[in-house]
């Protein structure tokens, strides 16, 4: 299994306090299990750029790996038991050669260990014990997905120690998403794992749900001259689960109109050659959310065709389009059972203000309360940031880079 240097994983102004927080890391190690670890390994969390609920209608989306990750220091056992101390939290216990689903388990990072080595025993590969301690600065609640970087992070611990490093990352993408849904109990996309996985710009293709096509787009975000930010504008996701479950719901109803299930299997001028009759059967704003991922699902490409030929401005354009699609079409900004609330409406006004005709802004991840995302030109940069945490507060605007890497082993020194 290749190992990756701190140079090759990080950016350059990142490599020093790294490197200390791996060495704090091996010290943790040390103290919790009274001997040194021998390996280190890194899993990214993940933002998504483009295709904003695209994926449960069977679309495209737009991700990335992101400079924020997880990191573990570990040491394989032959026991068979891997044991996880992180950081902040107490230490979860799980026996390989026990991987029958606990519904006690449910919901805690417990499930997620016993879910990956069950999956890799599942799909014909190796699974033993290690001890790992990780530390984790993959922001919660703030849709950069510190579940999926954690799944991978294990993931990747039993392919180098296990595997060879021969377990694909798409493949312990693929197992992270069966560890979360089946033995954690969450039913997520596939798209937060692969990101994390696979790192840098990737897009993702679900039509074939069972087996996605990803390609990963070759474009080195370190050479834009921009940033990207992502905006906590503290919104409280409290109840909102009606307004989440809506937008899949009113899309599949039109699909529903044609006979089919997901939008996938219509097209665009199917429902304009139909609209007064959709209109009536199944809502306006049914419509409106319809026509959004049709419009976002062909964005998808030209975002990925725009960075293929190094068209960063192109790119920047389409990112605003998206934006703005969510805004008007989608209309997840803010919860219509609470209209007063809209921290993301203010969010993307402050940052179009603060960034005039360059960069880009856009909702980030589900919507209704949350963050939003920003690519700020570097020259603009404190200012931005400046004037987004006058409006919500310090540490509230986040200065995160595209990693170009995924789930790996580190090498350190």
């Amino acid at each position: 299994m290749k190992k990756y240097t701190l140079d090759e994983i990080y950016t350059a102004d990142m490599t020093a306090a790294q490197s200390k927080r791996y060495e704090r890391a091996a010290v943790e190690f040390e103290k919790a299990f009274g001997e040194a670890p021998t390996h280190f390994f890194s899993a990214p969390g993940r933002t998504e750029i483009g295709g904003n609920h695209t994926d449960h209608n069977l679309g495209r989306v737009f991700a990335a790996g992101v400079s924020l990750d997880v990191i573990a220091a570990v040491r394989e056992t032959d026991d068979g038991i891997i044991t996880v101390k992180s950081e902040g939290f107490g230490t979860d216990e799980v026996d390989t050669a026990d991987t029958q689903i606990r519904p006690s388990e449910q919901n805690t990072s417990a499930s997620l260990i016993r879910g990956m080595a069950a999956g890799f025993l599942k799909n014909g590969h190796k699974a033993g014990g290690f001890r790992a301690y990780t530390v984790s600065n993959v922001l919660k609640g703030s849709g950069l997905s510190s579940s999926a970087a954690f799944e991978v992070l294990i993931g990747t611990v039993l392919g180098g120690l296990y595997n060879d490093g021969a377990v694909s990352a798409v493949e312990i993408a693929q197992l992270a998403q069966f560890a979360e849904n089946v033995y954690f109990g969450k039913p997520s996309g596939l798209m937060d794992q692969m990101a994390s996985s696979v790192g840098g710009f990737i897009t993702i293709d679900f039509e074939n749900e069972k087996e996605p096509v990803i390609n990963k787009v070759g474009f080195d975000f370190a050479q834009s001259g921009h940033s990207l930010c992502i905006v906590d504008t503290k919104g409280n996701h409290a109840d909102l689960t009606p307004e989440y479950a809506a937008i899949p719901q009113e899309m599949k109803s039109v699909a529903q109109f044609f006979g089919k299930s997901v939008l996938r299997e219509i097209t665009k001028q199917q429902l304009i050659d139909n609209i007064t009759a959709v209109r009536k059967k199944c809502s306006d704003r049914a419509v409106l959310r319809a026509l959004h991922y049709f419009d976002d699902n062909e964005r998808v490409l030209n975002e990925q065709k725009a960075l293929d030929s190094g068209d960063f401005d192109a790119f920047l354009a389409l990112v605003n389009e998206s934006g703005d699609s969510s805004f008007k079409y989608l209309q997840n900004i803010y919860a219509s059972s609470a209209p007063g609330e809209q921290g993301l409406s203010l969010a993307l006004y402050i940052a179009k203000s603060l960034l005039g005709k360059r960069g880009a802004c856009r909702v980030h991840g589900g919507g209704f309360a949350g963050t939003i995302q920003a690519f700020v030109p570097d020259d603009m940069l404190n200012d931005f940031r400046n004037g987004i945490e006058r409006v919500f507060g310090e540490g509230s605007c986040y200065v995160l880079s595209i990693r170009p890497v995924g789930g790996v082993e580190v090498e350190l020194g």
